[in-house]
């Protein structure tokens, strides 16, 4: 965090640099807000989120009549045969909006000119870059809890049933954590953006491994799980099930689709007592029950943890890259 967060103001260097950094910082809240790209994305999230609302009304009666607890949370995680959940739609559609903002954030300044003109402003180099992405963030987190509080809002009139204390906690843990997510793509996106020259080589990179992550990952793992840990008949099966599991499990918690789709359904489903391999002799003597909210949080804080770290590399990559560019005319 510390590459990108202004230094407090000591002398007349940084206080230039806070001017030019909070001058930009606004220039492109300013564009981003403004934009055509912004409003497309963000009708299309809304779109989304209410039509995953409707389909977890229709099949909140039954989700009731199974577990009669936490309904307000079932309004985010609940799906219907022919519509995914709220959840499912932003670990999905999540990164697009990442990827919006960030995918030109450098080489459209390049490709009009205005680039070496910000630089020769008095703006520091690591200011224009530390703008771009801490602009960028500030909308993600906007868009995504707005549309969580108007998610929840509407949940509330469509159910008349009001949240407990612990159900709001968990869907603000839920939507921090999807800001993570999201800024993470952000982050990924403004790092091609830094490296390709064409806004449409950045753009389709960063769709390359958004698709990679969301779609193959899993199929990857499976594979190599398989091929270094094979149960194909019993014997193999006997000695190889665990490991099996393991080996896939680890590879599937690279991508950062797997991590937050399983922080997210712990946070949101309090039944779900463990995200690792449970044996029978764990389970025996076990009380069935919902695990309190410092006990979920416990079980996901590696999720954050890691979520986070793969922001800050993707940033400090882009910010690396960008400090030993050359700007030319």
């Amino acid at each position: 965090m510390a590459a990108f967060l202004p230094k407090p103001s000591t002398s007349k260097d940084e206080q230039v640099y806070h001017q030019g950094f909070f001058a930009l910082y606004r220039k492109e809240l300013a564009d981003h807000l403004d934009s055509t790209r912004f409003s497309l994305i963000f009708i299309l999230l809304i779109m989304t989120s209410g039509a995953s609302l409707f389909g977890a009304l229709g099949g909140l009666s039954s989700a009731v009549a199974n577990d009669n607890q936490f309904i307000f949370l079932k309004l985010f995680a609940t799906s219907s045969s022919s519509i995914p959940s709220f959840v499912t739609f932003m670990g999905f559609l999540g990164p697009l909006a990442g990827l919006t903002l960030g995918f030109d954030a450098i080489n459209r300044e390049r490709a009009q000119g205005t680039l070496h003109r910000l630089a020769a402003q008095p703006i520091y180099r690591d200011a224009i870059i530390n703008a771009k992405f801490l602009a960028g963030a500030t909308v993600v987190t906007l868009m995504v809890f707005s549309i969580g509080i108007l998610l929840s809002a509407c949940g509330l009139l469509s159910t008349g049933i009001a949240p407990s204390a612990e159900e709001i906690v968990r869907i603000f843990v839920f939507l921090v954590f999807t800001t993570v997510y999201i800024c993470f793509w952000l982050g990924l996106a403004i790092f091609f953006s830094v490296v390709s020259k064409y806004a449409a080589t950045s753009a389709l990179a960063v769709i390359a491994i958004w698709i990679f992550f969301a779609f193959f990952m899993s199929l990857i793992a499976g594979t190599v799980a398989d091929l270094l840990f094979p149960v194909n008949d019993l014997i193999s099966a006997i000695g190889n099930s665990a490991r099996n599991i393991e080996c896939e499990l680890a590879l599937n918690r690279i991508s950062p689709y797997y991590l937050y789709s399983e922080a997210i359904s712990t946070i949101l489903n309090p039944g779900v007592r463990s995200i690792g391999i449970v044996t029978t002799n764990q389970l025996s003597g076990a009380i069935v029950g919902y695990l309190p909210l410092g006990q979920s949080l416990l079980l996901v804080w590696p999720h954050l943890v890691g979520l986070f770290a793969l922001m800050i590399c993707a940033f400090a990559a882009s910010y690396i890259c960008f400090m030993r560019q050359e700007i030319r005319i």
